[in-house]
């Protein structure tokens, strides 16, 4: 299964995410599907092309290097934006005076109204919430037709969405990187964070927040729709307040388990409707993807998706 789905419909480019990978292979399996849809004259050129899906910044780049001459404009599409309950796209790349940067393509396509999802990752600090949001959103990549995860590291921790992959190559520049990103959890930092969190439009978006039951944390969390509380062995005392938290913010819980470091396998105690039990050994630099834990959870929130 490749990286990155690039197929051409109508006068749509269509893209998305596929099997889970760093971005390098990712640019690589993007620009090899892009050489052959212009090889065989799929990607023959014409006045206007417009793209539809997610895409990272390096891909963004890569298909305006590799196609923007073969047409007058691109534009892509914005979920945000034009008349409610149809698709518009906005010209982002511009050969000719028919279109002009910024213009707006307003289109009859409708765009299929989904569920917005905004599950937070929470509980006591040190349980393993960043191993398992890297865990869960290699999961979710890998069940076919599941949105895209998209991650918002809503804590100034300096441990963004780059971290694990980091740590499996560079433990050590790892942590001097997160060290050097590391910032104060401001009300300031808090009230960024929340708008984030409450701007989020794809289908499913996985935010990971601080450890601590705080205003700042109660400022960004009530943004959220969905929660999963994560405790380890010297913090499941704390679970009780993370649920009353929770309920206090109107978040409904989905899951709630225990991070047994020591463990040796996950244990899935009850699925439906809370899925309990615990999942084992969540340890940095650790591809966590497999463990059954990790996957029944990335089942639960694909099917909230309606995947």
């Amino acid at each position: 299964m490749t990286t990155y789905h690039i197929s051409l419909e109508g006068d749509v480019l269509k893209v998305k995410f596929g099997k889970h990978a760093n971005g390098d292979q990712v640019i690589r399996d993007a620009a090899a599907r892009l050489d052959e849809m212009v090889v065989s004259g799929e990607l023959s050129g014409g006045k206007l092309l417009k793209i539809d899906g997610p895409a990272s910044v390096a891909v963004s780049y890569l298909i305006a290097h590799k196609i923007s001459q073969l047409y007058g404009a691109l534009a892509i599409f914005d979920p945000k934006i034009g008349r409610s309950g149809y698709k518009t796209y906005i010209v982002a790349a511009t050969h000719t005076p028919a279109y002009k940067i910024g213009e707006l393509i307003e289109t009859d396509e409708p765009q299929k109204s989904k569920p917005i999802l905004k599950i937070v990752l929470c509980g006591p600090p040190q349980s393993g919430k960043s191993c398992l949001r890297e865990g869960l959103k290699q999961a979710i990549s890998q069940i076919e037709g599941a949105p895209y995860p998209y991650v918002i590291t809503a804590c100034p921790d300096g441990e963004g969405a780059w971290f694990s992959d980091a740590a499996r190559r560079d433990p050590d520049l790892a942590r001097r990187l997160k060290d050097e990103y590391k910032a104060q959890f401001t009300p300031e930092f808090a009230h960024k964070a929340a708008g984030w969190v409450r701007s989020a439009n794809t289908p499913l978006n996985i935010i990971d927040v601080g450890g601590k039951i705080t205003q700042q944390n109660r400022v960004i969390m009530r943004e959220a729709t969905h929660a999963v509380i994560l405790a380890g062995d010297r913090s499941k005392e704390e679970v009780p307040l993370w649920e009353e938290f929770c309920r206090d913010l109107n978040i409904h819980i989905i899951a709630n388990f225990h991070s047994d470091y020591h463990g040796k396998e996950d244990e899935i105690v009850t699925q439906s409707p809370l899925l309990t039990g615990s999942v084992h050994y969540l340890k940095r630099g650790e591809d966590v993807s497999s463990r059954p834990m990790v996957q029944a959870l990335a089942r639960v929130l694909v099917g909230l998706c309606g995947g």
